[in-house]
Protein backbone atom coordinates (compact mmCIF):
# COMPACT_ATOMS: atom_id res chain seq x y z
CA UNK A 1 0.00 0.00 0.00
CA UNK A 2 2.80 2.35 0.83
CA UNK A 3 5.46 2.25 -1.83
CA UNK A 4 7.93 4.75 -0.47
CA UNK A 5 8.13 6.71 2.73
CA UNK A 6 10.85 8.57 4.54
CA UNK A 7 11.07 9.52 8.22
CA UNK A 8 9.92 13.06 8.94
CA UNK A 9 13.07 15.07 9.45
CA UNK A 10 11.71 16.85 12.51
CA UNK A 11 10.20 13.73 14.04
CA UNK A 12 11.37 12.23 17.29
CA UNK A 13 12.08 8.53 17.18
CA UNK A 14 9.90 6.45 19.45
CA UNK A 15 11.76 4.81 22.30
CA UNK A 16 12.26 1.06 22.17
CA UNK A 17 9.83 -0.71 24.46
CA UNK A 18 11.75 -1.96 27.46
CA UNK A 19 11.29 -5.72 27.69
CA UNK A 20 8.40 -5.57 25.26
CA UNK A 21 5.58 -7.50 26.81
CA UNK A 22 3.38 -10.06 25.11
CA UNK A 23 0.30 -8.81 23.28
CA UNK A 24 -2.39 -7.92 25.78
CA UNK A 25 -4.97 -10.16 24.08
CA UNK A 26 -3.16 -13.14 25.64
CA UNK A 27 -4.09 -11.90 29.11
CA UNK A 28 -7.65 -11.23 27.95
CA UNK A 29 -7.85 -14.81 26.72
CA UNK A 30 -6.39 -16.25 29.93
CA UNK A 31 -9.03 -14.62 32.13
CA UNK A 32 -11.96 -15.37 29.83
CA UNK A 33 -12.62 -11.79 28.73
CA UNK A 34 -11.78 -12.47 25.09
CA UNK A 35 -14.50 -15.11 24.94
CA UNK A 36 -16.98 -12.58 26.33
CA UNK A 37 -15.91 -10.09 23.65
CA UNK A 38 -16.55 -12.71 20.96
CA UNK A 39 -20.07 -13.22 22.28
CA UNK A 40 -20.79 -9.48 22.44
CA UNK A 41 -19.44 -8.91 18.95
CA UNK A 42 -21.45 -11.76 17.49
CA UNK A 43 -24.61 -10.29 18.99
CA UNK A 44 -23.91 -7.10 17.02
CA UNK A 45 -24.32 -9.11 13.81
CA UNK A 46 -27.99 -9.71 14.64
CA UNK A 47 -28.63 -5.98 14.24
CA UNK A 48 -25.44 -4.83 12.57
CA UNK A 49 -23.98 -1.62 13.95
CA UNK A 50 -20.27 -2.29 13.44
CA UNK A 51 -19.82 0.91 11.45
CA UNK A 52 -21.52 4.31 11.90
CA UNK A 53 -23.96 3.54 9.09
CA UNK A 54 -25.82 1.17 11.47
CA UNK A 55 -27.70 -0.73 8.76
CA UNK A 56 -29.39 -2.86 11.42
CA UNK A 57 -29.59 -5.97 9.23
CA UNK A 58 -29.43 -9.48 10.69
CA UNK A 59 -26.27 -10.79 9.07
CA UNK A 60 -26.55 -14.08 10.93
CA UNK A 61 -29.87 -14.65 9.17
CA UNK A 62 -28.38 -13.97 5.75
CA UNK A 63 -29.29 -10.30 5.41
CA UNK A 64 -26.75 -7.98 3.79
CA UNK A 65 -26.22 -4.33 4.60
CA UNK A 66 -24.47 -1.55 2.71
CA UNK A 67 -21.08 -3.29 2.91
CA UNK A 68 -22.55 -6.52 1.43
CA UNK A 69 -20.79 -8.63 4.07
CA UNK A 70 -22.58 -11.63 5.53
CA UNK A 71 -22.06 -13.93 8.49
CA UNK A 72 -18.74 -15.38 7.32
CA UNK A 73 -15.66 -13.38 6.36
CA UNK A 74 -14.54 -13.13 2.75
CA UNK A 75 -10.78 -12.84 2.19
CA UNK A 76 -9.20 -11.57 -1.01
CA UNK A 77 -5.57 -12.38 -0.15
CA UNK A 78 -3.10 -12.94 2.65
CA UNK A 79 0.64 -12.51 2.36
CA UNK A 80 3.79 -10.88 3.72
CA UNK A 81 3.58 -7.19 2.80
CA UNK A 82 6.85 -5.18 2.62
CA UNK A 83 5.39 -1.75 1.82
CA UNK A 84 3.72 -0.52 4.96
CA UNK A 85 5.35 2.07 7.25
CA UNK A 86 8.83 0.86 8.37
CA UNK A 87 7.88 -0.12 11.95
CA UNK A 88 5.02 -2.22 10.55
CA UNK A 89 6.74 -4.00 7.65
CA UNK A 90 10.19 -4.37 9.21
CA UNK A 91 12.50 -6.73 7.33
CA UNK A 92 10.20 -9.74 6.92
CA UNK A 93 6.94 -8.03 6.09
CA UNK A 94 3.60 -7.42 7.72
CA UNK A 95 1.21 -10.36 7.56
CA UNK A 96 -1.63 -8.66 5.72
CA UNK A 97 -5.07 -10.24 5.46
CA UNK A 98 -7.15 -8.29 2.92
CA UNK A 99 -10.87 -8.54 3.52
CA UNK A 100 -13.41 -8.32 0.72
CA UNK A 101 -16.19 -5.70 0.79
CA UNK A 102 -16.05 -2.31 2.49
CA UNK A 103 -18.10 0.15 4.49
CA UNK A 104 -17.41 2.80 1.81
CA UNK A 105 -17.69 3.25 -1.96
CA UNK A 106 -14.66 5.38 -2.85
CA UNK A 107 -14.90 6.53 -6.46
CA UNK A 108 -11.10 6.31 -6.68
CA UNK A 109 -10.57 3.03 -4.80
CA UNK A 110 -7.39 1.37 -5.98
CA UNK A 111 -8.62 -2.01 -4.71
CA UNK A 112 -12.17 -1.73 -6.06
CA UNK A 113 -12.35 -5.34 -7.37
CA UNK A 114 -11.97 -6.39 -3.72
CA UNK A 115 -13.85 -3.63 -1.96
CA UNK A 116 -16.76 -3.13 -4.35
CA UNK A 117 -16.92 -6.05 -6.79
CA UNK A 118 -16.64 -8.75 -4.13
CA UNK A 119 -13.53 -10.57 -5.35
CA UNK A 120 -12.43 -13.05 -2.68
CA UNK A 121 -13.15 -16.39 -1.03
CA UNK A 122 -15.54 -17.04 1.83
CA UNK A 123 -13.86 -18.65 4.83
CA UNK A 124 -14.81 -19.58 8.37
CA UNK A 125 -13.18 -18.62 11.67
CA UNK A 126 -11.01 -21.75 11.72
CA UNK A 127 -9.64 -20.99 8.26
CA UNK A 128 -8.98 -17.39 9.26
CA UNK A 129 -7.04 -18.65 12.27
CA UNK A 130 -5.02 -20.92 9.97
CA UNK A 131 -4.05 -17.89 7.87
CA UNK A 132 -2.82 -16.10 11.00
CA UNK A 133 -0.74 -19.09 12.05
CA UNK A 134 0.67 -19.56 8.54
CA UNK A 135 1.80 -15.93 8.33
CA UNK A 136 3.37 -16.25 11.78
CA UNK A 137 5.23 -19.39 10.67
CA UNK A 138 6.51 -17.51 7.62
CA UNK A 139 8.17 -14.96 9.88
CA UNK A 140 5.83 -11.99 9.51
CA UNK A 141 6.20 -9.40 12.25
CA UNK A 142 2.48 -8.93 12.87
CA UNK A 143 -0.99 -9.68 11.51
CA UNK A 144 -2.38 -6.70 9.64
CA UNK A 145 -6.17 -6.71 9.20
CA UNK A 146 -6.94 -4.63 6.09
CA UNK A 147 -10.50 -3.18 5.89
CA UNK A 148 -11.56 -5.10 9.02
CA UNK A 149 -14.50 -3.07 10.36
CA UNK A 150 -17.30 -5.21 8.98
CA UNK A 151 -15.61 -8.44 10.15
CA UNK A 152 -14.61 -7.58 13.73
CA UNK A 153 -16.73 -10.39 15.28
CA UNK A 154 -15.17 -12.93 12.93
CA UNK A 155 -11.65 -11.64 13.69
CA UNK A 156 -12.23 -12.05 17.42
CA UNK A 157 -13.57 -15.58 16.89
CA UNK A 158 -10.51 -16.50 14.80
CA UNK A 159 -8.18 -15.08 17.46
CA UNK A 160 -9.87 -17.29 20.06
CA UNK A 161 -9.01 -20.33 17.93
CA UNK A 162 -5.47 -19.23 17.05
CA UNK A 163 -4.19 -18.48 20.56
CA UNK A 164 -4.36 -22.09 21.87
CA UNK A 165 -2.37 -23.11 18.78
CA UNK A 166 0.50 -20.78 19.72
CA UNK A 167 -0.40 -17.54 17.99
CA UNK A 168 1.32 -14.56 19.63
CA UNK A 169 2.00 -11.79 17.07
CA UNK A 170 0.95 -8.14 17.49
CA UNK A 171 -2.30 -7.24 15.73
CA UNK A 172 -2.67 -4.22 13.43
CA UNK A 173 -6.12 -2.70 12.79
CA UNK A 174 -5.80 -1.13 9.31
CA UNK A 175 -9.04 0.78 8.75
CA UNK A 176 -10.66 3.60 6.79
CA UNK A 177 -11.46 5.14 10.16
CA UNK A 178 -15.21 4.78 9.58
CA UNK A 179 -15.74 2.73 12.73
CA UNK A 180 -18.29 2.94 15.51
CA UNK A 181 -16.95 3.71 18.97
CA UNK A 182 -18.71 0.58 20.27
CA UNK A 183 -16.74 -1.54 17.81
CA UNK A 184 -13.43 0.06 18.75
CA UNK A 185 -14.17 -0.50 22.44
CA UNK A 186 -14.55 -4.21 21.72
CA UNK A 187 -10.94 -4.10 20.51
CA UNK A 188 -9.45 -2.52 23.63
CA UNK A 189 -6.45 -4.66 24.64
CA UNK A 190 -7.04 -6.82 21.56
CA UNK A 191 -5.48 -4.65 18.85
CA UNK A 192 -1.91 -3.64 19.59
CA UNK A 193 -1.51 -1.10 16.80
CA UNK A 194 -4.18 1.11 15.25
CA UNK A 195 -3.55 2.15 11.63
CA UNK A 196 -6.60 4.28 10.74
CA UNK A 197 -7.18 6.74 7.93
CA UNK A 198 -8.30 10.30 8.50
CA UNK A 199 -9.62 10.82 4.98
CA UNK A 200 -11.71 13.98 5.00
CA UNK A 201 -12.56 17.22 6.80
CA UNK A 202 -15.87 17.78 4.99
CA UNK A 203 -18.93 15.54 5.25
CA UNK A 204 -20.36 16.51 1.86
CA UNK A 205 -17.11 15.59 0.12
CA UNK A 206 -16.83 12.33 2.08
CA UNK A 207 -20.35 11.37 1.02
CA UNK A 208 -19.86 12.34 -2.63
CA UNK A 209 -16.46 10.70 -3.08
CA UNK A 210 -16.68 7.73 -0.73
CA UNK A 211 -20.31 7.19 0.23
CA UNK A 212 -19.54 7.80 3.91
CA UNK A 213 -22.41 9.38 5.84
CA UNK A 214 -21.33 11.62 8.70
CA UNK A 215 -17.69 10.67 8.17
CA UNK A 216 -16.00 13.54 9.99
CA UNK A 217 -17.72 13.16 13.37
CA UNK A 218 -17.60 9.35 13.18
CA UNK A 219 -13.93 9.32 12.21
CA UNK A 220 -12.95 11.74 14.93
CA UNK A 221 -14.88 9.81 17.58
CA UNK A 222 -13.18 6.58 16.50
CA UNK A 223 -9.74 8.23 16.51
CA UNK A 224 -10.36 9.59 20.00
CA UNK A 225 -11.24 6.12 21.26
CA UNK A 226 -8.17 4.56 19.66
CA UNK A 227 -6.01 7.29 21.19
CA UNK A 228 -7.60 6.70 24.61
CA UNK A 229 -6.62 3.05 24.38
CA UNK A 230 -3.01 3.27 23.14
CA UNK A 231 -1.87 6.87 23.63
CA UNK A 232 0.44 8.88 21.42
CA UNK A 233 3.69 6.94 21.77
CA UNK A 234 4.52 4.32 19.17
CA UNK A 235 6.31 1.72 21.27
CA UNK A 236 9.03 -0.18 19.43
CA UNK A 237 10.92 -3.34 20.27
CA UNK A 238 14.70 -3.66 20.12
CA UNK A 239 14.52 -4.23 16.34
CA UNK A 240 12.54 -1.06 15.72
CA UNK A 241 9.22 -2.85 15.15
CA UNK A 242 5.98 -1.40 16.46
CA UNK A 243 4.46 -3.36 19.33
CA UNK A 244 1.83 -0.86 20.51
CA UNK A 245 0.52 2.51 19.45
CA UNK A 246 -1.13 4.37 16.63
CA UNK A 247 -0.25 5.63 13.15
CA UNK A 248 -2.79 7.82 11.35
CA UNK A 249 -2.71 7.87 7.55
CA UNK A 250 -3.85 10.76 5.40
CA UNK A 251 -3.81 10.64 1.59
CA UNK A 252 -3.66 13.97 -0.23
CA UNK A 253 -6.30 14.33 -2.97
CA UNK A 254 -6.39 16.74 -5.93
CA UNK A 255 -7.90 20.20 -5.49
CA UNK A 256 -7.63 19.97 -1.69
CA UNK A 257 -10.57 17.57 -1.49
CA UNK A 258 -9.07 15.72 1.47
CA UNK A 259 -8.97 18.88 3.60
CA UNK A 260 -5.38 18.20 4.62
CA UNK A 261 -4.78 21.38 6.61
CA UNK A 262 -7.89 20.91 8.75
CA UNK A 263 -7.34 17.17 9.23
CA UNK A 264 -3.74 17.52 10.39
CA UNK A 265 -4.46 20.49 12.66
CA UNK A 266 -7.34 18.60 14.26
CA UNK A 267 -5.12 15.59 14.95
CA UNK A 268 -2.38 17.72 16.50
CA UNK A 269 -4.75 19.93 18.47
CA UNK A 270 -7.41 17.49 19.62
CA UNK A 271 -5.35 14.31 20.01
CA UNK A 272 -1.60 14.96 20.18
CA UNK A 273 1.19 16.34 17.97
CA UNK A 274 3.19 13.25 18.96
CA UNK A 275 0.88 10.78 17.21
CA UNK A 276 2.69 9.34 14.22
CA UNK A 277 1.27 10.67 10.98
CA UNK A 278 1.82 9.05 7.58
CA UNK A 279 1.29 11.63 4.83
CA UNK A 280 0.72 9.92 1.48
CA UNK A 281 1.24 11.27 -2.03
CA UNK A 282 0.31 8.02 -3.76
CA UNK A 283 -3.11 9.02 -5.11
CA UNK A 284 -3.78 8.01 -8.70
CA UNK A 285 -7.09 7.85 -10.57
CA UNK A 286 -8.67 4.41 -10.47
CA UNK A 287 -12.15 2.92 -10.80
CA UNK A 288 -14.73 5.68 -11.39
CA UNK A 289 -12.17 8.48 -11.00
CA UNK A 290 -10.62 7.71 -14.38
CA UNK A 291 -11.52 10.56 -16.73
CA UNK A 292 -13.07 12.68 -13.97
CA UNK A 293 -12.25 16.39 -14.44
CA UNK A 294 -10.91 16.67 -10.88
CA UNK A 295 -10.12 13.16 -9.65
CA UNK A 296 -8.78 12.01 -13.00
CA UNK A 297 -5.21 13.11 -12.32
CA UNK A 298 -2.50 12.65 -9.73
CA UNK A 299 -1.84 15.42 -7.26
CA UNK A 300 0.62 18.00 -8.53
CA UNK A 301 3.78 19.26 -6.88
CA UNK A 302 2.15 22.45 -5.56
CA UNK A 303 -0.65 20.48 -3.89
CA UNK A 304 1.82 18.25 -2.12
CA UNK A 305 3.95 21.19 -1.02
CA UNK A 306 0.80 22.65 0.56
CA UNK A 307 0.28 19.35 2.38
CA UNK A 308 3.85 19.40 3.67
CA UNK A 309 3.36 22.95 4.88
CA UNK A 310 0.22 21.84 6.70
CA UNK A 311 2.23 19.07 8.36
CA UNK A 312 4.78 21.63 9.55
CA UNK A 313 2.25 24.25 10.65
CA UNK A 314 0.38 21.65 12.70
CA UNK A 315 3.70 20.97 14.46
CA UNK A 316 3.32 17.23 14.14
CA UNK A 317 6.44 15.75 15.68
CA UNK A 318 6.51 12.18 14.41
CA UNK A 319 5.81 10.38 11.18
CA UNK A 320 6.61 9.89 7.53
CA UNK A 321 6.25 11.83 4.30
CA UNK A 322 5.82 9.74 1.21
CA UNK A 323 8.21 10.57 -1.61
CA UNK A 324 6.56 12.77 -4.22
CA UNK A 325 8.82 11.99 -7.20
CA UNK A 326 7.19 8.66 -8.00
CA UNK A 327 3.82 10.42 -8.20
CA UNK A 328 4.76 13.00 -10.84
CA UNK A 329 2.37 13.34 -13.74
Amino acid sequence: MKTSCTPEANGKAARPAEGASSPSYLALHARGELSARVDRAREMLHHCCLCPRECGVDRLAGELGYCRAGADPVVASWNAHPWEEPPISGTRGSGTIFFTHCTGRCLFCQNYPISQLGVGNQVNAAQLAEMMLELQARGCHNINWVSPTHYVPQILAALMLAIPQGFHLPLVYNTSGYDSVETIRLLDSVMDIYLPDAKYADDAIALRLSGFRGYVAANRSALREMYAQVGDELALDADGLAVRGMIIRHMVLPEGLSGTHEVLHWIAGQLSPRIHLSLMAQYFPAHKAVGDPVLGRRINHEEYIEALEAFDSAQIECGWRQEYGECDE
